[in-house]
């Protein structure tokens, strides 16, 4: 770990660190709840699920896939709390526009359209704002995604955190396509688009005050392209997610649940940059659990494996794409990885979360 720098004193406050994991019986919201993992899953099925019900919402995916007016449309819908509102790499505005689009891709769907809600907070600079606005612009021109409906609120003085955003989206599936968990079967092969843990780093990194030799920038980005250039090979993709809050782990552990199928990933083929693995041994972290924010894993039949990893290398977005495992029958619903050791671990779905408002 010769390329991290020491931290100076006082700069990373050790002692205001909680716990990742809070009690599940806890009888009020905590951070945790957020993180994409256990809790926040506890919190839709136990809470939200019961109350809304349909069929529709029973999909749970990334994206809502609809039948209206003979076309099949995706439709989604996120909100970003990311704190600091710019980091290397990105902005909230980036994430805003980034984060639905891809849901909207995850779906087989190329964004047309999106809302975009802000919740500023009194005080707030309006230089501040007008960054933020500029760079989700920016960020829909470069997505091909026009933002067509929005709204704006105003919280007193600390009852927010400067700038809150939700955004909503809308695409069109193109016929064919028909990406969900429920498709997984053993044999699939488990590619992922490129490194992973990046954009939770970028972001501590900034937040902490901590250098670690180089800039760890966000992989915040539009992954709409290099979802066609998938499809252009084959329609026959099983899933697609990106591995946003809870990472890599959190994304494998929802499709095995859903599919039915297990998942083995080998260790030492996940991708991961070595300024991302030093930081995380710094701080005590997987990278496995850490958010991603421009990039996605793939569950593709195993025919089809070769030619779409090709594609994927091919587009600017998926150069570093690897297969890291495949779907088996064993141990049906649970994710495993085989360590550079030979051995084997579980790979759980988290309970909390280890880097809050990072997205």
């Amino acid at each position: 770990m010769s390329d991290v720098t020491a931290v100076p004193a006082g700069a990373l406050d050790i002692e205001a660190f909680t716990c990742p994991a809070p009690l599940r019986d806890r009888p009020r919201v905590v951070m945790g709840h957020g993180g994409g993992g256990a809790l926040s899953a506890e919190l839709v099925q136990q809470i939200f699920a019961p109350a809304y019900g349909g069929e529709v919402l029973a999909q749970m995916g990334d994206a809502a896939v609809l039948a209206l007016g003979g076309a099949r449309l995706a439709f989604s819908t996120d909100s970003y709390v990311v704190r600091p509102l710019f980091f290397p790499g990105g902005s909230i505005g980036d994430l805003a526009v980034n984060g639905t689009v891809n849901d909207l891709a995850m779906s087989g769907a190329r964004a047309a359209y999106l809302s975009c809600g802000f919740i500023l907070e009194e005080g707030v600079e309006l230089d501040v704002v007008t960054r933020v606005a500029g760079a989700l612009g920016a960020a829909a021109r470069t997505a091909g995604v026009q933002v067509a409906t929005g709204d704006t609120k105003v919280v007193e003085a600390g009852h927010g955190d400067g700038v809150f955003i939700n955004t909503a989206g809308i695409g069109l599936v193109p016929a064919g396509v028909d990406l969900r968990p429920q498709r997984v079967v053993p044999g699939d092969v488990v590619i992922v688009s490129g490194a992973v843990g990046v954009h939770g780093v970028a972001i501590m990194s900034v937040r902490e005050g901590l250098e670690f030799g180089v800039e760890i920038k966000s992989d915040c980005a539009a992954l709409g392209g290099l979802v066609d250039a998938m499809l252009a090979v084959t329609p026959d993709l099983h899933v697609l997610r990106d591995p946003t809050r809870g990472g890599l782990a959190a994304a494998l552990n929802e499709i095995a649940a859903a599919s039915g199928a297990g998942v083995v990933i080998r260790e030492r083929d996940v991708p991961v940059p070595p300024e991302v693995a030093n930081a995380c041994a710094v701080l005590g972290l997987d990278p496995l659990y850490i958010a991603n924010e421009g990039k996605l894993v793939a569950f593709v039949p195993r025919e089809h494996a070769d030619a779409v990893l090709e594609a994927m290398r091919a587009h600017p977005l998926g150069a570093d794409s690897v297969i890291i495992g495949e779907a088996v029958e064993e141990h049906p619903g649970m994710v495993v990885t085989r360590t550079g050791l030979g051995g084997t671990r579980v790979v759980d779905l988290p309970i909390g979360e280890q880097l809050p408002r990072i997205c």
